[in-house]
């Protein structure tokens, strides 16, 4: 059963930040910070996993097996990418279940078509707000416990436009959704708009050079947002060190020289586990 500390800690005023995961290494390397939430990020979990981009190419089954291996290790409440629920209301059920007994803290679903694109990206085009109403409504029915959060998401800013968007997520909530995030707002003024709107947990994605602005964590307390996840800072972050290393071996042949920053080997060993190794293979040695 999912633990009450997601519930509990959105019901704090303070902002609660929630880096991006999206495999084992990043989520173990954001164990060590001590966030209080993480979220497993579709984008970063599709490009990690299977090398593709978030539009719907991922399936159920894939998916839920990511939520799987990384909640099995998270020290926080994992908020998991749920797509547009992998079909339609039995699928929508499926899906609530499966992250639910997989172990995450919470499910994000959205309301765009299938097949669905990443929420910054151009082309996005949403289902008609009744049959998300009948989305959020099963996902609130088929979960186990009300311990795990129902996440809805509005894509109907980018081509429909903010009024919509906002009418939308309103009905979501009325159909039992827990979490509000209307996607890419474009101004921090509208950000505003949708703070002064509702009364649930408002959810900011904050996505450097996305469409909507990054604020600081002060501005988005005072917008009234609960929560703000960062779903690419550590993989872009990372991608960019992987690319400089990668520049200077392929341009001289070796590592040597290269002023990358890198992470300690000997801190790698300690972050992946190899101590209890040692210490197991010490204490069983003949």
């Amino acid at each position: 059963m999912p633990s009450p500390r997601l519930r509990q800690r959105l019901a704090e005023p303070s902002l609660l930040v929630a880096p991006g995961v999206y495999d084992m290494v990043s989520l173990r390397l954001a164990n060590t910070f001590g966030f209080e939430a993480l979220y497993m990020t579709g984008f970063g979990a599709v490009a990690s996993h299977l090398g593709l981009p978030d539009a719907g190419l991922a399936t159920y089954t894939e998916m839920v097996g990511r939520v799987k291996v990384l909640a099995s290790q998270a020290n926080a409440p994992l908020i998991a990418d749920g797509d547009t629920g992998y079909g339609g209301l039995l699928n929508v059920r499926h899906t609530v279940r499966g992250y639910e007994e997989a172990g995450a803290s919470a499910i994000q679903l959205e309301d765009q078509e299938f097949p669905k694109k990443c929420g910054h990206t151009p082309g996005r085009r949403v289902i008609p707000t009744a049959d998300m109403v009948k989305k959020i409504r099963v996902a609130a029915e088929a979960r186990a416990s009300r311990d795990f959060l129902i996440v809805a998401r509005t894509d109907a800013r980018t081509t429909l436009g903010l009024d919509e968007a906002l009418r939308r997520a309103e009905a979501y909530a009325k159909a039992g959704a827990d979490i509000l995030f209307v996607e890419s707002p474009e101004s921090e003024e509208e950000m505003r708009t949708i703070g002064r709107a509702f009364d649930l947990p408002l959810l900011a994605n904050m996505v450097e050079k996305g469409r909507t602005p990054v604020l600081t964590k002060p501005e988005l307390e005072s917008i009234g947002y609960r929560l703000a996840i960062f779903p690419v800072t550590a993989m872009l972050a990372a991608i960019q060190a992987m690319a400089g290393a990668y520049a200077h071996l392929a341009a001289t042949g070796s590592s040597h020289g290269d002023s990358t920053p890198l992470y300690d080997f000997g801190e790698l060993t300690k972050l992946m586990g190899f101590q209890d190794i040692w210490d197991f293979e010490k204490q069983h040695a003949d």
